[in-house]
């Protein structure tokens, strides 16, 4: 009986182990709308390959700007070329509203959806296998050309 017991908390306690060790191991990132220019706070932060990450998009309630913003995050080199998608998606009525400033393209990677002022969102996604500059920019049009940065990948 004392053994099984012996066998059952020791089970407990690697499993607590683990998990404190997993959760450690989730890359958190906050990401702030400038709130008077269209500009992120953090212009680059790093990851390991194959780590959890969770990004915070925060667009604060007192921007003078008072425009939505959305982050998307697309394969290395790709930023001019979702970005032009996403200028060129003005075209398309629905590409403010429903399509959330999401240009079509397996260029993109990882997306929020638009966030208005006052308002935050949480993506969480597994940092890509391959090591690279991965990009991240704002889609709302015009936005992307100043509204960027970019997530390292390290081995």
């Amino acid at each position: 009986m004392k053994s099984a017991i012996c066998v059952a908390l020791t089970s407990v306690l690697v499993a607590g182990v683990v998990l404190r060790a997993q959760a450690q191991d989730v890359a958190e990132i906050k990401i702030t709308a400038d709130k008077l220019q269209f500009l992120y706070d953090v212009k680059e932060f790093t990851v390991k390959a194959g780590q959890k990450v969770k990004v915070t998009l925060v667009n604060p309630a007192e921007s003078a700007t008072k425009q939505p913003h959305n982050l998307l995050i697309v394969k290395p080199g790709k930023k001019d070329a979702v970005g032009l998608l996403a200028n060129a998606g003005m075209a398309d009525p629905a590409f403010l509203t429903t399509k959330n400033c999401i240009p079509d393209s397996e260029d993109i990677l990882f997306h929020t959806k638009l966030v208005l002022p006052g308002a935050e969102e949480t993506l969480e996604f597994t940092a890509p296998s391959e090591a690279g500059d991965y990009p991240y920019l704002c889609t709302y049009p015009g936005h992307w050309v100043i509204m960027n940065g970019v997530m390292h990948v390290t081995p």
